[in-house]
């Protein structure tokens, strides 16, 4: 997915690729687009879009969003532009799949427009205890909060031991932080959605029961486990199965949504 201002949002709406169908990908980390851009096989099936939040890169002198409904309302308004005759998909990592999830439930909600499916990886549901019960690490002093960071790995050292990064790094995350520690959604009685769904883990990450988030869709239901923990993509052997997963439901999605 991708959010920008108003007066910025032609220019960072323009994504790399065929045109035949488009991903919108969400993170608090900036590997994902990378990731998909430089695989040949995803470029000829897909434009890819890439969330860029306020507070980093070349947003880095505007505020941090304070909560979710900040980031989807600026979202919706970049993405429905662009939900034109070709079908879409929402990628979202940690942050990125609540993201992606409040994303798409507005949507359907005020739009009743959906994605064709929906990969959505390392991350419990918003509803889930879990979640719920698990601790507010936003408001760790910087210490803390480092040495924590550092236990998850896929953290360069030298960026945890380089203090003008983390000037601009350790906010960043805060931020993401802050925003999905406060974020609250109701189970819904009913699946909300209809769409291909795609559950994506490392084994060793800690636990997400994944099974939760299937009540969020009355569509096909898949949850599909990787080698590694928490940031498991940045293992080249895990990004090209990942793909490959991802290429293959795409095209199935595809053929439902012809």
């Amino acid at each position: 997915m991708l959010g920008c201002p108003d007066g910025e949002r032609e220019e960072h709406l323009k994504g790399a690729g065929h045109q035949n169908s488009k991903l919108y990908s969400s993170s608090s980390v900036a590997y994902e687009k990378s990731m998909f851009s430089s695989n040949p096989d995803v470029m000829l099936a897909l434009s890819v879009f890439a969330l860029k939040l306020p507070g980093r890169e070349t947003r880095f002198r505007e505020p941090f969003f304070q909560n979710m409904e900040q980031i989807v309302e600026e979202v919706v308004a970049a993405l429905l532009p662009m939900l034109d005759e070709k079908p879409f998909a929402l990628f979202g990592h940690s942050f990125g799949a609540l993201t992606s999830f409040a994303v798409a439930e507005h949507l359907k909600k005020q739009h009743n427009v959906e994605p064709v499916h929906m990969f959505l990886s390392g991350a419990p549901a918003p509803f889930s205890e879990i979640r719920l019960k698990s601790q507010r690490r936003s408001e760790l002093s910087d210490e803390d909060f480092l040495r924590w960071l550092s236990s998850m790995g896929g953290t360069p050292p030298e960026l945890l031991a380089n203090p003008e990064v983390l000037q601009f790094f350790l906010p960043a995350l805060k931020a993401d932080l802050h925003v999905v520690e406060n974020y609250r959604c109701a189970r819904p009685e009913h699946p909300l959605l209809h769409c291909s769904l795609s559950c994506l883990d490392g084994k060793d990450d800690l636990p997400h029961n994944l099974q939760e988030w299937r009540c969020i869709t009355s569509g096909e239901f898949t949850i599909k486990m990787f080698d590694g923990a928490h940031f498991y993509l940045k293992d080249p052997g895990n990004e090209k199965l990942l793909l490959d997963h991802m290429l293959k439901h795409l095209e199935a999605s595809q053929l439902d949504y012809l």
